[in-house]
């Protein structure tokens, strides 16, 4: 079984999740660091890491790797099944706001610390779009 490529939304901006949470544009600023890609937020479960992490005007897209060894070959059948497709991140709070008109939390300002593969994402519309299978490279590739 070879790896796959996921690229979808880990966040969507201006739409509230299911917590109360509202990410504001600009909120992952500075987040290009090497990112995780977990297993239902489960440290002890890595499948894979990030490869390219950008704000649009929708949100924080995102583009993994799932690595196809231990719980990453389950998720990647997962995903090639469709049984699976919903995308979540953890963080810390750096900077929120209270909307207290709509009884919300508005996140400004977040430390990414990873991102995972989930069955039910807080945010909805926080999605895998897309997947492909990634090439072996060999050493000369490298």
């Amino acid at each position: 079984m070879q790896d796959v490529r996921i690229a979808g939304y880990a966040s969507v901006f201006g739409v509230p999740d299911s917590g109360g949470d509202v990410v504001l544009p600009g909120a992952f600023k500075g987040a290009g660091k090497r990112v995780p890609l977990l297993w239902q937020h489960d440290s002890r479960e890595p499948i894979g890491f990030v490869e390219k992490l950008s704000e649009d005007a929708k949100g924080l897209r995102v583009v993994a790797r799932v690595v196809a060894a231990g719980r990453g070959s389950q998720a990647v059948q997962l995903l090639r099944a469709g049984a699976i497709d919903g995308l979540s991140f953890g963080y810390r709070v750096k900077s929120a706001r209270a909307d207290k008109a709509r009884g919300l939390r508005q996140l400004a300002a977040l430390d990414l610390v990873e991102v995972s593969l989930v069955t039910f994402p807080m945010q909805p519309l926080a999605r895998v779009l897309g997947l492909s299978t990634v090439a072996e490279e060999t050493m000369n590739d490298l």
